[in-house]
């Protein structure tokens, strides 16, 4: 039987259960009590009630936060979505699967988790790092799409501490996020293992192993003498339910991201499963941001479970500091629902100054460990990582990094130069980028009118033309204002038309312009065209030269 036909077998006689639109998931909100209640508070889990959501000012002023994208899939350190490529039939990754593994009938992504012993982590040192280099806040993965919590989950059987490493991840990670007094983060990425894991459940369509199926569909009995005897490994792959329509077609996810267009609905247990989880992971490790990787909120529009999720982090976070504290991020987000939580776009840039806080989050690599992009030096370097956080900051968002973790839990030399080079401009030039608001324009330069726009949930990163030294990015601190540009002048002169004199941007007087970070008085020249700044012949070497202008 060829894959097309054993997914249509599979998928006979649940059409109902098909969603052809979101109008139709909106109808199936589940409404069932909770295990666990939600914290009291003023938030109620509906959109009229967390309209009552301000960003903290903490977050407003930190800017700048690292990520450690870190879980099961990192051990094969062979990049991204791992658990669901290796089980399509002919991919890159199934390939290497088979040459690293073998057939993944018989080492399935479980075997993988088992692999994984994170034994030369140290998360101290890491976070240590990562606030050295200016990180007011750090992330850790709770969970991804393979559905491992990565903490001592009481409603995941399969959880970290049981398998793998046996470590409290997200434990340890906090720990270290508080002594170095950084605001801690978790993502949660679990909801979608019911679509995102169906391809465990098909088989090879030719070749020796073919109709023989991937261990998608193993029951707990099938565990008997193995390393998982005693557990289900329906906990983890969740695949007790038939296959979404097209669920053959390893891209046919990407559309049914909403829980639409043939996406199968997860029951009612599920979702019950995913909510409980999250609500014992805030409430044991008190996090103060959580990242959804979702469109909206987890499960929405078929579950209210992301709703009642995000009033009880709301209403947990003014129990705990007497305000609301708390930060939560979703993807393609309304007008309406960027009232309610902070709108995060990945791997892109917003094109305008935003009226609501927002976040990019990016990489400076795969989101899983890649080794193929440290051999052939594929990182972004600090270079880019600066002049993204300038822009990012000067249109009102914070930018989110992740430095991939390798499977044992380092980060390698090469990852460790990035940082260095972050570090090293923000000692200088921190105060152009932390505390500061966005000015009365974003920036000027050629590089706004190539800006690419964004698609889905972002991807406009590195669409639009490179930046150079007539790009200026504008920040503001009080009467303050800050230019930064992204690169030197063959001349040393910067040359600033937004501040030229007469300009309505800036019409009052300039007192001074200084080096940030140092105080070294620059030479200005200010006509009707432009602010010109001459560099000093003595000045460092920069990825990004920020000037700091006093009014006068």
């Amino acid at each position: 039987m060829n894959r097309r036909k054993l997914v249509k077998t599979l998928a006979a006689g649940i059409p109902a259960l098909y969603l052809s639109s979101k109008l139709k998931a909106a109808n199936l909100l589940l409404s069932a009590a909770p295990t666990v209640p939600i914290a009291k508070g003023p938030f109620q889990p509906n959109w009229d009630s967390l309209k009552q959501y301000a960003v903290p000012e903490w977050y407003q002023d930190a800017k700048f936060g690292i990520w450690a994208h870190w879980g099961p899939q990192c051990q094969p350190e062979h990049g991204d979505w791992y658990a669901r490529s290796m089980y399509q039939e002919g991919s890159e990754k199934y390939n290497f699967h088979l040459q690293k593994y073998g057939h993944p009938s018989k080492f399935g992504f479980k075997e993988v988790i088992n692999e994984w012993k994170a034994e030369n982590w140290n998360p101290d040192e890491l976070v240590g790092l990562y606030k050295n280099a200016g990180a007011q806040y750090f992330f850790a993965l709770a969970n991804h799409h393979d559905n491992l919590d990565l903490y001592d989950s009481k409603y995941q059987p399969w959880n970290s501490t049981r398998f793998g490493p046996k470590k409290d991840l997200i434990g340890g990670w906090s720990k270290a996020a508080k002594k170095h007094g950084l605001r801690f983060g978790v993502s949660v990425h679990g909801s979608h293992a019911w679509r995102w894991m169906e391809s465990a459940q098909l088989a090879d369509t030719k070749g020796p192993m073919a109709g023989i199926p991937y261990d998608g569909k193993l029951t707990k009995a099938d565990g008997k003498g193995t390393f998982w005897d005693g557990y289900d490994i329906q906990d983890l792959y969740a695949q007790n339910h038939a296959l979404s329509l097209n669920s053959d077609s390893p891209n046919s996810i990407h559309g049914q991201w909403a829980w639409d267009n043939g996406a199968l609905v997860p029951d009612k247990a599920y979702c019950e499963k995913f909510y409980n989880r999250t609500i014992d992971l805030i409430d044991k490790y008190e996090p103060d941001l959580i990242y959804f990787d979702d469109t909206v909120l987890p499960l929405y529009p078929i579950s209210d479970a992301g709703l009642r999720i995000a009033a009880h982090m709301y209403n947990n976070s003014i129990k705990k500091y007497g305000k609301l504290e708390a930060v939560l991020n979703g993807k393609i987000l309304d007008a309406e629902q960027q009232k309610c939580m902070v709108w995060d776009i990945e791997r892109g840039q917003s094109n305008k100054i935003e009226e609501f806080v927002w976040q990019t989050d990016t990489c400076i690599g795969d989101w899983h460990y890649d080794r193929r992009l440290y051999d052939n030096n594929k990182y972004k370097s600090a270079k880019t990582v600066i002049h993204t956080l300038a822009d990012v900051v000067s249109k009102n968002g914070n930018l989110l990094l992740n430095i991939p973790v390798r499977g044992d839990g380092t980060i390698d030399d090469k990852e460790r130069n990035v940082v260095a080079g972050i570090t090293s401009w923000m000692k200088t030039n921190g105060e152009a980028i932390f505390g500061t608001r966005p000015w009365k324009v974003y920036g000027e330069g050629p590089a706004m009118a190539a800006a690419a726009p964004l698609r889905a949930q972002g991807f406009n990163e590195g669409k639009g033309k490179p930046f150079t030294a007539e790009d200026i990015r504008f920040t503001s601190k009080g009467d303050i204002v800050y230019a930064i540009a992204l690169g030197k002048p063959n001349d040393g002169k910067l040359k600033i038309t937004s501040l030229a004199q007469g300009s309505a941007l800036y019409p009052g007087g300039i007192a001074k312009v200084e080096m940030a970070g140092t105080g070294q008085a620059l030479t200005i020249n200010r006509d009707a065209t432009e602010l010109s700044v001459t560099l000093p012949d003595n000045v460092a070497e920069q990825v990004a030269y920020s000037l700091k202008i006093f009014p006068g």
